[in-house]
């Protein structure tokens, strides 16, 4: 039989939640001798920050099985659609989808007034089976009781600083994309050189400021080395503008220009004012040590 199973999604951060979905899609795909299909939009879509690129989220989602990804372009037309023309041109005769995964909470279609019982009806009008997905785990997946995992749950984790949390909702590391400017080079009079990072993608969400122990790989390399970061104005500064600087322990090389990858393991601190520049470098190198603590921890855990 050719054709699809498919579920619609935005997919932001392909958490935890949404991979139990398309697991959903991949094992209905192999009982039923059809393709998976996972079908998202691009980032025009998006009103708030988001956890990762178009290019990172497609990797994420052909990491779960899936036989196709579709990314729909977010244009006047697609916008104006009703729930069943969107069913009929879009699902149907452009995809080729027979069986659509959805929840009952889903909505498309520009109203978004119609629900389930809708789309289920239109479905039998078409020749497209609607099928009704389970309902998510909470927080989940063998974490224990919490909020069900959502994006906009872990953004909130993240602009609080729980870059552990919401790794654990993720199912893998935050992390961003940046590359490497010049900046003031505060970090090296005080010891500590630091890349000063600008990400590629402005509109992904960067954790609430602090310092964080963090992972970092190199452009051109598979190593994954350890160090810490730095988000904030740098108010023992007086700095103006948000700043984003990486120490990588134990590294003198050259990175201006490069492209480099941080994942955030934890949070070490708030970002805090200090009194005098010694008083800085005490802290920091109290960071150092224990942000060392943490990613040696985690090795072992892995």
């Amino acid at each position: 039989m050719t054709g699809y199973v498919a579920t619609i999604g935005m997919f932001d951060g392909v958490h935890l939640g949404h991979q139990f979905v398309l697991r959903h899609v991949v094992d209905t795909a192999r009982e039923t001798g059809l393709q998976s299909m996972a079908i998202t939009f691009d980032q025009t879509m998006h009103r708030d920050q988001v956890l990762t690129s178009l290019s990172a989220k497609r990797l994420l989602l052909s990491k779960t099985g899936v036989n196709r990804i579709e990314v729909l372009q977010f244009t006047d037309e697609l916008r104006q659609m009703t729930a069943r023309e969107f069913m009929e041109r879009v699902l149907k005769e452009q995809l080729d989808v027979k069986i659509l995964l959805t929840g009952y909470d889903n909505r498309f279609g520009h109203d978004r007034k119609e629900g389930f019982a809708d789309y289920v009806r239109y479905g039998q009008e078409l020749g497209i089976e609607v099928r009704a997905l389970p309902p998510a785990p909470s927080n989940g997946m063998g974490m224990g009781e919490g909020p069900t995992i959502s994006s906009s749950y872990i953004r909130r984790l993240l602009a609080d600083g729980h870059v552990g949390k919401a790794s654990e909702g993720l199912g893998y590391p935050y992390t961003i994309l940046g590359r490497v400017e010049h900046g003031e080079h505060i970090g090296t009079k005080l010891g500590f050189p630091t890349a000063n990072i600008v990400p590629v993608d402005k509109s992904q969400l960067i954790p609430a400021a602090g310092a964080y122990a963090v992972k970092v790989r190199m452009e051109n390399s598979v190593e994954w080395k350890h160090g810490m970061m730095n988000i904030g104005m740098r108010p023992t500064f007086d700095g103006h503008q948000q700043t984003l600087e990486v120490h990588i322990f134990r590294l003198s090389e050259d990175l201006y220009g490069q492209q480099l990858l941080v994942s955030f393991v934890e949070r070490l601190r708030e970002e805090q004012r200090f009194e005098s520049i010694e008083a800085l470098m005490s802290q920091l190198q109290q960071d150092a040590v224990l942000a060392e603590q943490i990613l040696n921890q985690d090795m072992d855990e892995i």
